[in-house]
């Protein structure tokens, strides 16, 4: 991709450095044990038990007070590699890129863009929508207008899934940004009403969600559009990474890996095929209403 003449977007929240912008939970009881021999000269002084009290503070207001002694350290400024903050570089300028396009198309359809959060994690943090975990991938949660990622998911999507390339980031990332659009257009409350009301489980539960993502795909192909328009950034081979990263992650691409079969009534997100060609649509048409998978 061709990024040169963006600039990087200021919408990010960086929690990588061990701040989990929403808390925390109780130290593991590993930690505590660790900790017994400091706490327990503390819990005999009243000067102690204040030490204590702010460390406790700090530590649930999102704050690693252990690393000042040198326990929870992997949380540490140190821990972040020179890739990583390169690929937190280039995730900035695709979402400053989303923040233009979705800015200025919108409002042809009667929609004021809002601009959303991302939130940059390693391992664990919280969210609106309840506990965010690299092993959930990337996802936006409605509740807060925040999309979470972990940037180690693009390791994953490269060496798990066979879909490297910095265009294959820029898809999950537009994905993302597809239904903070949804949620912008009402889609996705309606569809948490319909689910609600059907219990919100089940085959037919599912099916519904599918037409959800897969039109957040579309809507990243229209971001793809909008984008070349506005920044060339397409190099050769990027559309194919994206096509890639589409086929890799669909639901019967994944259970067939994971299990041998494939269950069309637990898919959720959308066959290979359906992903890459609700995605080319979009990238085709550059119409949010040619995305209508509603219907």
């Amino acid at each position: 991709m061709r990024m040169d003449d963006i600039e990087e977007s200021h919408n990010v929240e960086d929690r990588r450095h061990g701040s989990t912008g929403g808390g925390r939970g109780l130290p593991s009881i590993g930690t505590m044990f660790m900790l017994w021999p400091l706490l327990k000269p503390l819990l005999r002084t009243k000067f102690g038990w204040a030490i204590i009290a702010i460390g406790a503070f700090a530590w649930f207001s999102g704050f690693n007070p252990l690393s000042l002694v040198g326990v929870g350290g992997a949380s540490s400024s140190h821990s972040i590699s020179k890739n990583d903050e390169k690929e937190a570089r280039f995730i900035k300028k695709v979402l400053a890129s989303t923040e233009d396009v979705w800015s200025k198309l919108l409002p042809k359809y009667g929609l004021r863009y809002t601009k959303p959060i991302l939130v940059l994690y390693r391992g664990h943090t919280r969210s609106g929508c309840g506990a965010a975990q690299s092993e959930m991938g990337p996802f936006y949660c409605p509740a807060d207008k925040k999309v979470y990622l972990d940037l180690g998911f693009f390791d994953e999507l490269a060496r798990r899934h066979n879909a490297p390339g910095d265009f294959a980031q820029a898809y999950v990332l537009a994905h993302e940004i597809g239904h903070h659009v949804q949620d912008i257009q009402g889609t996705l409350s309606k569809v948490q009403r319909m689910k609600q009301s059907w219990g919100g489980r089940g085959a037919r539960a599912n099916a519904l969600q599918v037409r959800v993502e897969l039109q957040a795909d579309c809507y990243a192909g229209v971001w793809a559009h909008h984008a070349q328009k506005e920044f060339h950034i397409l190099q050769k081979g990027d559309i194919e990474e994206a096509l890639n990263a589409a086929a890799s992650i669909g639901d019967d691409t994944l259970q067939r890996e994971a299990t041998g079969y494939v269950r069309p009534d637990a898919f959720t997100h959308g066959t290979s095929k359906q992903r890459e060609e609700w995605f080319s649509r979009g990238l085709a048409t550059g119409d949010i209403r040619s995305c209508n998978t509603f219907q």
